[in-house]
């Protein structure tokens, strides 16, 4: 069933894992109450709510002693239908089983090794078996409950539920669901919430056993603070309830070691909820931050309340759209390649519709869909006015858009979803009669988000693309030419003061490396030749002293010769 509802293996495990958790203790609980292990007390509904041993009537005495005791305690089975007892025995066998099943797959299960994922199976197997985990899975599997009292189904032998403790080490397996569900959610903040209540549930759970399995020890209805007769109504026990006090050490015990667990409990409890508050509304508390830094803003510098208004609702546009982060801030935790491929997917086809880019190498498309910005308008926006320069192009991703004429009251065309306008402006085509200026007005009919190309980005790609570049310039002046736009006589590229500027500063930098070349090659001629002097120098020095040395040689041997 697990296979064909294609549920993953981590999941079956720790399903496995929360039956035994549930179940291990609470039958454990159940099981040790078959026989008279309690104190009766009487059937009678009045005498059911007393703490003490009730006085009952002759009649209810021999009420009770004819009572069978099975029907005293309950047992969840165990000594009275055979079917129960299968059932159990079943679930057991089912949940060893995934457990045997998820350490076959752990041994099937790949790891990544310098950053590669091994899928050799000997390799595998090794990694696992030296882990420690392998030692916790197996020390899982252990079927003490099978060897203390095989085949346990019949009436003849006694349960051992709590033996299942060991299946407990896999736990791991759990807190690995936990993290990849929470990791893979599309919401997570409810997930925790949702964690959380199942720990509140296990813990109420456990704690609910271990009492009753304290009251069962002392005995059932022998004083006030332990479980009552489970012979009584327990209907008006939910309708009125009190908190009694403990009589026995075991109780008073009990009860501290309940009350420094709640306190601890209920912080960590808190705790938890709140900084899971505090992340599900972490974006909209960030988002509200920046609209009143811009309302103290505004009546600061005292803007009108018109003005105002209108930027409040362009903020409440922008929150009720889901918009309030940009692609950059999103997607600036990824790596280049991976914003890339989002990028793609997300707007590709988007960029396929403009004219001048449906030829185009998908390399250049790659860089340019990096560089689209979303930007909001609101009603009554103008995004371009006639006569200005153009420095972006803009693709309507939602809204409407109207081409005006000057009075804003002629309408000449509407824009709608996919539209695209301003491509050719920022060409810089050489020989266009309108230059890089627009030639309509553009207005906003409602709110209307676009996607916004800028002129430096475009000519910033395609500097790597000098083949995609002569290819845009060619189709735009194609497109000029058919609406008679182009002076034919003018250059087929002009260069742009960007393009100018780049070049002298390419020149200037060729000098400077010549110069610096020049000042080294100089620099090093210069510590030869003084080199070469200062050894010539000694040399020279060298000489004098010789000749200075044979003339008084000589001296001395002619005062010799003369003596």
């Amino acid at each position: 069933l697990f296979v064909r509802w294609n549920i993953p293996g981590y999941i079956q495990v720790s399903l496995a894992f929360i039956y035994n958790l549930l179940f291990v203790i609470a039958r454990q609980v159940f099981v040790d109450l078959i026989g008279p292990t309690g104190v009766p007390v009487c059937r009678s509904t009045t005498s059911a709510f007393q703490n003490v041993t009730a006085e009952c009537t002759d009649d209810q005495l021999m009420n009770m002693q004819v009572m069978p005791l099975i029907e005293l305690y309950p047992d969840m089975g165990w000594s009275r239908w055979w079917w129960t007892r299968l059932l159990w025995a079943t679930l057991d066998l089912v949940m060893d089983c995934i457990y045997w099943l998820d350490i076959f797959v752990r041994t099937r299960t790949g790891f990544l090794e310098q950053g590669l994922v091994v899928r050799d199976i000997d390799k595998i197997k090794k990694q696992y078996f030296e882990s420690k985990q392998f030692k916790y899975d197996i020390i899982s599997i252990i079927p003490l409950d099978y060897v203390l009292g095989w085949p346990w189904p019949f009436q003849w032998f006694r349960p051992f539920p709590i033996v299942r403790l060991n299946r407990l080490l896999r736990i791991d397996r759990v807190q690995d669901c936990m993290e990849r569900t929470e990791t893979r959610s599309s919401m997570p903040n409810a997930f925790r919430v949702l964690c959380v209540v199942w720990y509140i549930i296990v813990i109420i759970h456990w704690n609910a056993c271990f009492y009753f399995w304290i009251s069962e020890m002392i005995g059932l209805g022998s004083d006030g603070w332990v479980y009552g007769a489970l012979n009584r109504q327990s209907l008006p026990e939910y309708a009125s309830s009190s908190v009694p006090s403990p009589v026995q050490n075991v109780e008073y015990l009990f009860v501290t070691l309940d009350l420094m667990c709640g306190v601890l409990i209920f912080a960590t409890i808190v705790g938890n909820v709140g900084s899971m508050i505090s992340n599900m509304s972490a974006a909209r508390t960030e988002f509200q931050n920046k609209m009143d830094g811009i309302k103290q803003y505004m009546e600061l510098r005292r803007v009108s309340k018109q003005l105002e208004m209108r930027v409040i609702k362009w903020f409440d546009y922008l929150w009720a759209n889901k918009q309030s982060l940009s692609d950059q801030q999103v997607l600036r935790v990824l790596p280049d390649k991976l914003q890339a491929e989002i990028a793609m997917q997300v707007h590709f086809e988007t960029l396929r519709k403009v004219r001048i880019f449906q030829d185009c190498e998908a390399g250049l498309l790659a860089e340019l869909v990096l560089k689209l910005q979303l930007q909001v308008f609101s009603p009554g926006d103008y995004i371009c006015r006639k006569g200005d320069i153009g420095r972006e192009m803009y693709i309507v991703k939602r809204g409407k858009l109207q081409v005006v004429g000057d009075d804003g009251q002629k309408v000449f065309a509407t824009l709608q979803e996919g539209a695209v306008f301003g491509e050719l402006s920022i060409l810089n085509i050489a020989g266009s009669k309108n230059g890089n200026r627009r030639t309509a007005n553009v207005r906003s009919v409602g709110y209307t988000d676009l996607f916004v190309l800028n002129k430096n980005d475009l000519w910033n790609a395609l500097r790597e693309y000098p083949d995609a570049r002569k290819l845009l310039l060619a189709k735009g002046r194609e497109l000029l030419k058919k609406d008679n736009l182009l002076d034919e006589n003018a250059p087929e590229e002009q260069q742009t003061v960007e393009e100018l500027a780049e070049q002298l500063n390419n020149s200037v930098k060729v000098l400077q490396t010549r110069m610096a070349r020049l000042i080294a090659e100089h620099t090093s001629t210069e510590t030869k030749l003084n080199s070469r002097i200062e050894f010539l120098e000694k040399q020279l020095h060298r000489y004098k002293t010789m000749v200075r040395k044979h003339k008084s040689l000589q001296v001395q041997s002619m005062s010799q010769d003369d003596g």
